[in-house]
C-alpha cells in the first residue's frame, strides 16, 4: 500500500516549513524519507542537489551525520547520561575526542540557555529543558537541515512557544527547519505550511 502518492515539493535552503495533516496522512513517513530513515520506491529525493535514491545504510548514515539533525516529540534522551553527555553523543560517533566533545557540548548548551544544567540527568529536567537539550544535540554536528517531529507535542503552550522561538532563532542563522505538527499555532509561526491528506499534498 502506498503511503505517499506523488508528492512533489521543494524546500529551499533557509526555509522554516511546517508539515500538517491528520493522523495517517503520511506526515511521519514523509519526514522519515527526508531524514533518510526510510527508502522510497519511486521518484527521486534530492538533498543539497544529490539524489538520495537507493543509498546503502552506510551511505544514508553518512549523509544523515553530515546534513541532518533530528528533534523528536519524546526527546529521545538517554536517561542515565547527563545533559552534556546527551548533547555530545553525535560527536562520539564521529570519533571526536572526549575533551573536545565536552567543550562543544557546553557551547551548545549555552546556546539553548542550559549551560548551568550540564550535569543534570533528564529526569531532573522539565519537558522544555529536555527539548532544549535535544535541540542542542541536533545542532552540535552543524547540520544544514533540522527535521522536527512534533517538537512541541509533549509541552504546554507557554513552553511550546519558547521552543518555537528557539527554533526560529536557529533558522535565522541559515539552518533549514522542517516541523511536523498538528498544532495550528505552531504551524502559523513557520514561513510556509505543506498540508498532507491521504498521502498527497492538499495545498502549500
Amino acid at each position: 500500500m502506498d503511503v505517499l502518492k506523488g508528492i512533489d515539493c521543494k524546500i529551499d535552503a533557509g526555509e522554516l516549513v511546517a508539515i500538517m495533516g491528520s493522523s495517517g496522512s503520511g506526515k511521519s513517513t514523509l519526514l522519515n524519507v527526508l531524514g533518510l530513515l526510510d527508502d522510497f520506491d519511486q521518484g527521486s529525493y534530492h538533498l543539497d542537489g544529490m539524489n538520495m535514491k537507493g543509498l546503502s545504510e552506510k551511505q544514508a548514515a553518512k549523509y544523515r551525520s553530515e546534513f541532518l539533525g533530528f528533534v523528536f516529540q519524546s526527546f529521545n534522551l538517554i536517561h542515565y547520561k547527563t545533559a552534556m553527555e546527551n548533547v555530545a553523543l553525535p560527536l562520539y560517533y564521529q570519533g571526536v575526542n572526549r575533551r573536545k566533545r565536552q567543550e562543544l557540548a557546553l557551547q551548545f548548551l549555552k546556546k539553548v540557555g542550559l549551560e548551568a544544567w550540564y550535569n543534570h540527568l533528564p529526569n531532573q529536567m522539565s519537558g522544555g529543558q529536555k527539548q532544549r537539550v535535544a535541540i542542542a544535540r541536533a545542532l552540535i554536528s552543524n547540520p544544514r537541515v533540522i527535521l522536527a517531529d512534533e517538537p512541541t507535542g509533549a509541552l504546554d503552550s507557554k513552553t511550546s512557544n519558547e521552543v518555537m522561538e528557539l527554533l526560529k532563532s536557529i533558522n535565522k542563522e541559515g539552518i533549514t527547519i522542517v516541523v511536523v505538527t498538528h498544532e495550528n499555532e505552531i504551524a502559523a509561526q513557520c514561513h510556509r505550511i505543506i498540508r498532507l491528506r491521504d498521502g498527497q499534498i492538499e495545498n502549500e
